[in-house]
Order: C-alpha cells, then structure tokens, then sequence
C-alpha cells in the first residue's frame, strides 16, 4: 500500500474527533484494526470460491441470501396486510399496479442502503453520527426511533389480533399484547444459534406467510384476468376519495423508513475484503440479485392478501355481511352494522368475514399468517432499533435493556387500548401509526442518497448522474404522496385544536426536512448551495473516513 494520510475514528463517545495516522508498506497495520462497530450479530458469514463461474455463481449467491429476506418481512408486516387487504375491498384489482410500483421503487431504494453499507462497512445510522452535526443528528435519531416505536406497535397490535382470533376470543387482546412481551424475548436469542439458523427461521415465517395466504387466494379462486389488468395497466375507472387514499396507503406501507437502516447494516454480516474493489462489486451485484428475489416473494404474498379481497369482497355492503355471519352463527356478526354502507375491514374483521364466507378453517389460516407476520417483523424490529441506537449514540446496551426500553414504549399505549377499549380502537390506531411512519420517511430516505451520491463516502461507488436524477425523482414522489396520506388524516380530525397543533408541528418538520434537502442538494452536485463554514460542518466533516481501504487493508483481508 502506497504512503497516504488516513484517517482514525476517536474511540470516545462523542465520536467528534479524527486523529491521524500514516501507514506505508513497512507498517501495514489497517487505518482501523476492526469495524467502529461490529455487526449486531457475532459472526460473518464467508464467501466462498467458485473459479469456474466467474460472472455468477449459485453458490456465492447461497452465501449472500438472507439480509434481503430479512429486509423483506417490513413489506409484509400487519400494517401492509391490513393496506392489502384495504385494497382489495375498496378498489378491487384496479390498484395492483400501485403495489407493483411501490415495490419497485422501494427495490431501488434498498439497492441504496445495501451498498452504503457494503461499500463502507457502516450502516446508515453510523454515516450520519459521523456526518451530521450533533444537534441533526439527535434529531434524526429521535425521528428515526418514533418510526421504529410506530412499527413496533403495529406488530403488536397484529400478533394480538391474531392471537385472540386464533383462541376464539378466549385470549382477550390485552393477553395478546402481554404475550408478545414475552416472545420478543424469547425469540431474541435465537441468533445465538448462529446466524444462518436465524436466517433460515424468518426464512420459515415467509414460508408460512406463503402458504397461508397461498390457501386463501386458492380458496377464493380470483378472476386472474382481472388480476393481470389491474397488475399490468395503470388505470382506476370510477375511482374517487377512498381509492385514491389506498392508493397513497399502499406506498406508505410499503416503504419503510427504518428498513433502510436495517438494510444497511445486515449486509455487515459478511466477510467483504472492501479493500478489493472486486469483490465490493460482487456483494453489490449479489445482494441486489438477493434482494431482487427476496421482494419478489413478498410482492407475491402481498398480491395474494389484495386478489382474495377484491374478488370476494369488493362491492359488498354490511348487511350482506352482517347476513352472511348471522346465517353461519358468528358469534362476531354484531361488528358489522345492519346498513347499506359499503364494508371497511382491517385484519380482525379480514379474518371474520373469511370465516363467514370461506369456513372456520379459512379464519383459522388467516390468524396464523397474521401471526407470522407480526412475530417475524418484530423481530427485525427489534435489530433495527439496536443498529439505530448503536450508531446514532455510540451506546453498548445490552440487548435485554434495548428492547425492554422499545417494547415498553411500543407496548404501554397499545396494552391501555386493548384493555380499555376494544378491537375497533386497537385496529384503527394503524391509521394513526400509518401517518406517524409517513412522516419519518424523509429521515431515511434523503440521509440514505445523500451519502451514497458522495464520492468521499462512497469512492468510485458514489451514485452516477442517473442515479442522482433518479433518487432525487423517486424520494420526491414518494415523500409527497405520503404528506398527502399526512394532509388527508389531519384534515379528517374536524378539531380546530388539532389544525393548530398540526400547524405549528409543520413548521418545525418542514424546516428541518429542508436541512436535510439542502445538505442532499449539495452532495448531489449542486455546489453553489454551499453557505460557508456552515456546510463544512456537517458533510465534509471527515472527508477521507470512508474511502474503501480505510475500512479494511489488503494485509488482513481474506485474499479471494
């Protein structure tokens, strides 16, 4: 390695200082000896060596599966089941291209974070401890942490759903909510049976996520004409308010603001010599490839929930419902007034009106998918609350303490709701969550291009132009329709209080969404944004941290 200046991150907590170090060929001791912080899981898987495949490989393909998978299970937790099925009941087949396009555009945007992290061996939420200033990164941090809270409840909300549906109603919800306590807990230290043990577990979850709702669709027999039109061509005819809402619905459930950062540290988890530019590029390829099957799945699965809802209950009012229960003696029959209003469900009344119409056994399925995806996206939850409060404040909490304090504050309001309220109050605080979540989306989604379009982050890896253009073009689409989805619910709350509240709260949001924009603007390749010592202080910081052999030296790297 030729001489050159690097620099070394400050071990002490602020993690404010640099010091220098030279390094030449007769001291080849790495810049940084290990990673500021090692993955949250305690080994790396190796990748093996497949001479006689060089542009693709099965088996290198084997090795790098499972951060995508985990990724995934945020496109399928409770919040986007109930969208899903929202969907189907509302519009029938007519938004499936919506859904389509959400996943597409949040495949790209997962395409961002893996690579910040494989290129930099650091996940998001450490690139902005380093990056910003202190006081936006506290910020960014509390915001990134109200989104994983708001997440965490909607687990909860659906395991507990799920649970009671499947005890008949003999765990009461506020049971539910007690026992996903002790679960998370449980569940938790799986990973110490090693990593691809855990890997291949949520790899079961999305199995039974699979199969159950697999039994659905082929239960109810959708119309697979209108299935492929709705999928394929953009159009809504005779859609109005309603469909538009669970149009913007859709792609606020299905990208997640806390999954980048979640993305971006679980491809940590194998062995990269990010010292050869190869092999970068291999992990890129790989984990985009990865990724690309991974949602595939999930879009499936998500297809499924919306087709068997839009086939079978699109257009049905309550009293056609209501009838239907009392004729099958549903003792859950009264959740449906005995009026011509057009159904609303969410994901206790998917599974009555199910059972009404499909059998016990279909009520049955239904729950235990609901489970799956409320425990498997718990406990990606729970990683990326530990990567969030890793990276953003330096802290080693133990994982007992890390997610005793998250599923406190995730389970305290929902356990009040459920034991003082009932399913009807448990269910519609998703829209509430769903509103929560929207607004963290920026907080994700402007830190994770603004850094990879740095080439003093990203070296030759840095966004090209396209990709800029591209980014900058989605972020804003998706930002916007979601502060749609935010306008929408305030606008229904009908409480001048509320209006002023949701007044002054915006003017704070919207100043510190436009720093973030600003500081993106200007790493995009808009120079003449620059204001001074000000911009100094947050992006350029430690211009030299994160150039590739920084990370890692070719001495200690595995020599592939």
């Amino acid at each position: 390695m030729s001489d050159q200046n690097y620099q070394q991150l400050d071990e002490d907590l602020s993690g404010e200082t640099l010091s220098k170090q030279n390094l030449s060929d007769t001291s080849p001791e790495p810049a940084v000896e290990v990673e500021p912080f090692a993955t949250y899981f305690d080994e790396k898987i190796p990748i093996p060596e497949d001479e006689t495949h060089s542009w693709f490989s099965f088996r290198k393909l084997w090795a790098f599966t499972g951060p995508g998978f985990l990724m995934s299970i945020a496109y399928l937790d409770p919040g986007n089941i109930e969208s899903d099925l929202q969907s189907g009941s509302v519009a029938g087949f007519k938004l499936l291209w919506v859904l389509l396009a959400a996943t597409i555009i949040g495949l790209l945007l997962q395409r961002l974070a893996a690579r910040l992290g494989v290129v930099t061996g650091l996940h998001l939420a450490e690139v902005c401890n380093r990056q910003y200033p202190k006081v936006p990164r506290i910020i960014l941090w509390l915001m990134v942490e109200l989104a994983i809270i708001g997440s965490d409840m909607q687990e909860v909300i659906g395991s507990a759903i799920a649970l009671n549906l499947l005890s008949a109603g003999i765990i009461p919800l506020w049971g539910g909510v007690l026992i996903t306590i002790i679960d998370t807990f449980f569940f938790l230290f799986l990973d110490k049976y090693g990593l691809r043990k855990l890997e291949a577990f949520f790899g079961f979850l999305i199995t039974i996520m699979a199969l159950t709702f697999g039994y659905e669709y082929v239960r109810v027999s959708p119309n697979q004409g209108e299935l492929l039109k709705g999928m394929f061509f953009p159009y809504c005819k005779d859609c109005g308010a309603p469909q538009l809402e669970q149009a913007v619905g859709i792609v606020g459930a299905v990208i997640m603001p806390h999954n980048m950062y979640l993305h971006s540290a679980l491809v940590k988890s194998r062995e990269i010599n990010r010292a050869n530019k190869k092999e970068v590029r291999e992990a890129n390829k790989y984990f985009f490839i990865e990724s690309s099957i991974a949602l595939f799945i999930s879009f499936l699965i998500n297809v499924f929930v919306v087709a068997v809802f839009a086939e079978a209950f699109y257009g049905k009012t309550n009293q056609e419902v209501f009838n239907e229960c009392l004729n099958k003696s549903s003792p859950q029959s009264n959740l449906f007034p005995n009026n011509t209003d057009p159904l609303q469900v969410d994901i206790f009344k998917g599974g009555v009106v199910l059972g009404c119409f499909f059998g016990a056994p279909a009520l049955y399925i239904w729950a235990v998918g609901i489970l799956a995806a409320g425990q498997s996206s718990t406990m990606t939850g729970t990683y990326s609350g530990q990567f969030v409060m890793e990276g953003f404040l330096n802290l080693k909490w133990s994982r007992f303490a890390r997610v005793f304090l998250t599923r406190s504050i995730a389970i305290t309001p929902t356990l009040l709701v459920a034991i003082f309220q009932d399913v009807q109050h448990l269910t519609g605080m998703n829209d509430f969550l769903n509103v929560l979540q929207s607004l963290q989306l920026p907080f994700a989604l402007i830190p994770i291009l603004t850094f990879t379009s740095l080439p003093s982050v990203m070296s030759e890896f840095a966004n090209g132009i396209g990709w800029k253009i591209a980014g900058g073009i989605l972020i804003l689409i998706v930002c916007s329709i979601n502060m749609y989805f935010v306008v929408v619910y305030v606008s229904a709350l009908g409480h001048i209080a509320y209006y002023v509240g949701a007044a002054v709260l915006s003017v704070a949001y919207l100043c510190f969404v436009a720093y973030l924009t600003w500081q993106c603007l200007v790493a995009l390749g808009l120079s003449f944004l620059q204001c001074g010592q000000t911009y100094h202080l947050g992006l350029t910081g430690y211009p030299e941290l994160f150039l590739l052999h920084n990370m890692e030296n070719e001495n200690t790297a595995s020599p592939r």
